[in-house]
Formats: C-alpha cells, sequence, structure tokens
C-alpha cells in the first residue's frame, strides 16, 4: 500500500531550535530516506516552499478567486511530504515516527486512492 507521509512545521518551534541543530536534523532525514529507499519503502519526498510563497484557487458560482498564502490560518503548515510504501497503515505510522519532525510541528500519515483502480471505475 502507498501512504502520503505529510510533514506539518510550526515556524515557532523549528526558530526555538538551537544553533545549527535544523542542518543536523535535515542531514539525518537526508541519510534516512536514502536508508528508506533502498529498502523500498521510500518511492518519493519533496520539501515545499513557505506558505508565504502560496497561491490558493477557488471557483465558486463559476467565478474564480486567486489569493496569496495557504487556504487557512493555521500555526502549523504544509512544509514537505514522503510517499512510502508499506504493507499496513502500522507500518507506514511506524515508518513515520522515524521522521524527527513531529518535534516541530506534526506528521500526518494518509493511505493513497488508487487512483488507476479508481480510472478503471469511472470507465476513463
Amino acid at each position: 500500500m502507498k501512504f502520503l507521509v505529510m510533514i506539518y512545521n510550526d515556524d515557532a518551534l523549528l526558530n526555538a531550535l538551537a544553533p545549527g541543530e535544523y542542518d543536523t536534523m535535515m542531514n539525518g532525514c537526508f541519510k534516512h530516506a536514502d536508508e528508506l529507499r533502498a529498502e523500498g519503502h521510500l518511492l518519493d519526498y519533496m520539501q515545499l516552499q513557505p506558505p508565504q510563497k502560496t497561491k490558493t484557487v477557488r471557483v465558486r458560482d463559476n467565478k474564480t478567486t486567486v489569493i496569496d498564502g495557504p487556504f487557512s490560518e493555521a500555526r502549523e503548515y504544509l512544509g514537505g511530504f514522503n510517499l512510502i510504501e508499506a504493507k499496513d497503515m502500522d507500518e507506514a505510522v511506524q515508518i513515520a515516527m522515524s521522521f524527527p519532525w513531529a518535534r516541530t510541528g506534526c506528521i500526518e500519515v494518509r493511505p493513497v486512492h488508487d487512483i488507476e483502480g479508481e480510472r478503471r471505475r469511472v470507465g476513463a
């Protein structure tokens, strides 16, 4: 099964890290990512730009609006994601627990829908 592991950041907690600690955490994450990829668990990962660089698009009553910033005001924001392969949710959570970013935000683990199955279901 595929799972999306979403890393949410809290700038107050990130900024409270000791000097150099963020770089140490990132370095460890890259090494860990290499290990997870070698084990067949990590399919892809990306770090996102900060919310200040975000545009949000909405269409309501055939009217499109584009606004600067994230879709909602929140202390934590999506900072990156990992697409992983795991046998079940328990294993996916165990993998997510190996990332240090729960200390500076939270980590959400969500099963990925079988989009090819959905494509077949709707006859596309």
